[in-house]
């Protein structure tokens, strides 16, 4: 045995499973081969300590309730509120030198009855998330429009489909880009024209290009703003 692993084994001495938790009994998941001390039936899988000796379930009058792992707290709070007796399951953590809950156990009927209250919100949250979701994409479809309209105020000449192309690009929810912020949801000058002028740097100019062959971003801004503002102000005039 090694030195690490005897201060494990004496903090495993020194910290019982409590008997009881909330009020009701605590079963543990042994770490070694257990035998019954009333029916000496072994190995146990779960057993729980009356005066100092393990018991299997059965003889612990625990026997019928059904094992419910952690996880899903829901379905556990339900479980266990349904079920006249249950129990929390634990297990000794030789690292940590405590007791940590695994599980509980509870009336089959309960969990079942937990288990379909669980599902009915599973499917009242699906189609909750499905209607949230039509009400967004038409959220969504009514403010590019606004976008694209604004674009083609301010830039008459810019072609129509440029304009729905810059305004879905930039207003794309969850990107984080200029038609999702503050200023761009409020359609202000400065954000459309920053959404109309970041994607003339990208598909009129050869400005990915530079990126590409190792050019630095400033540098590469700078040898493309005279195009840059040239597609700009052409856009502009074309509707004066």
């Amino acid at each position: 045995m090694t030195a690490e692993a005897r201060p494990d084994r004496a903090a495993h001495r020194r910290t019982p499973p409590p008997h009881t938790v909330l009020g009701g009994p605590v079963v543990v998941q042994p770490m070694k081969r257990r035998q019954c001390a009333e029916c000496r039936r072994e190995p146990l899988d779960l057993l729980t300590l009356e005066d100092g000796a393990p018991r299997c379930l059965d003889c612990a009058d625990l026997g019928h309730l059904v094992y419910l792992p952690r996880g899903d707290w829901a379905l556990t709070r339900r479980a266990r509120e349904g079920s006249s007796l249950s129990a929390v399951v634990v297990r000794f953590h030789r690292r940590r030198g405590r007791y940590e809950r695994q599980g509980v156990l509870v009336e089959e009927a309960a969990l079942a009855r937990a288990e379909e209250r669980c599902l009915a919100d599973a499917d009242a949250r699906a189609r909750r998330r499905a209607r949230d979701a039509v009400r967004r994409a038409a959220q969504d479809a009514s403010f590019t429009t606004a976008f694209a309209r604004e674009i083609l105020r301010l830039f008459p000449g810019c072609p129509p489909d440029r304009a729905e192309a810059i305004a879905a690009h930039a207003s794309l929810r969850g990107s984080g880009r200029v038609g999702r912020s503050a200023a761009g949801r409020a359609l202000s000058q400065a954000a459309v024209t920053a959404a109309v002028r970041a994607a003339v740097r990208h598909t009129e100019t050869a400005y990915d290009a530079l990126l590409m062959s190792g050019v630095g971003r400033g540098e590469a801004r700078r040898r493309i703003a005279v195009p840059v503002e040239a597609v700009l102000a052409a856009w502009r005039a074309r509707g004066s």
